[in-house]
């Protein structure tokens, strides 16, 4: 039985994990901090493919977090990765999203045309164009494969709930009886690219969610050791909902420091 003692790299969720609503999480810093001044190989997840990695580090340093561009894993970046290596000599696409999934895709090599695309491939956005829709049912309905990189049907704003990725694309399956390949969590794979990123084996990372039913699954599907703090979406009670159990339950992120 692995324990924390066993772990030489961490997968980090982000919000609800290192900072909430943008503010810090006591401990966040401090962890940060003492994984850079150890060396100690990391990369913060998320399943929001609206920013960049450089936009998000930015957002982070504002938060007190300093956490470099490389030390970020996005899931537009996830399925950058995983569609490049679906098309090893370059491929084409179609996206709905904002530059965090665009410039993931360019940079993985692909062209954004709407000219009979491999990919449809859609992302958060702030605001969902109908005609940009309407076109991506179309391309699916010609034969492109239809991908999203994440499941969130929903995402926070200060008004309340705002319609996210997976509701666009329950919107699309319905129209073109077309279900999507999702990449980011809770896809095991979305923590797979990410330990390939950071040169990490299952056997010897763990990946700290505050959501039970997409970071814990994922991790434990990923055969990754979990921790669950208490600090985002899920709770004690939470927990008992569910047929999986993470390896550890702790407060915070504070509760993994090490007592140097």
């Amino acid at each position: 039985m692995r324990t924390r003692a066993d772990v030489e790299c961490w997968l980090t969720d982000m919000d609800g994990v290192l900072v909430y609503e943008n503010q810090p999480i006591p401990g966040a810093a401090d962890l940060i901090a003492q994984w850079r001044a150890t060396s100690t190989p990391f990369l913060v997840l998320t399943n929001n493919s609206l920013f960049t990695p450089r936009d998000l580090s930015a957002r982070l340093r504002r938060a007190g977090l300093e956490v470099p561009e490389e030390s970020i894993w996005t899931s537009a970046l996830a399925t950058a990765s995983f569609l490049a290596s679906q098309t090893p000599h370059g491929g084409t696409a179609f996206t709905i999203g904002e530059a965090g999934l665009t410039t993931a895709m360019h940079e993985a090599g692909f062209v954004i045309t709407e000219s009979d695309p491999d990919f449809v491939v859609v992302g958060e956005t702030r605001s969902y164009d109908i005609e940009a829709i309407t076109r991506g049912i179309r391309l699916i309905d010609k034969g492109a494969r239809f991908i999203i990189t994440n499941p969130d049907a929903t995402g926070p704003s200060p008004q309340g709930a705002t319609p996210a990725t997976g509701a666009v694309a329950a919107l699309i399956t319905k129209a073109t009886g077309k279900e999507p390949y999702v990449v980011g969590k809770p896809n095991p794979m979305m923590f797979r690219s990410a330990m390939n990123k950071i040169g990490a084996h299952s056997e010897n990372t763990a990946m700290i969610g505050d959501r039970m039913d997409t970071d814990i699954v994922a991790g434990i599907e990923a055969g990754l050791h979990t921790v669950l703090v208490l600090t985002g979406i899920s709770d004690r009670a939470e927990i008992e909902r569910y047929p999986y159990r993470p390896d550890e339950v702790v407060n915070s992120v504070a509760d993994l420091l090490e007592q140097v």
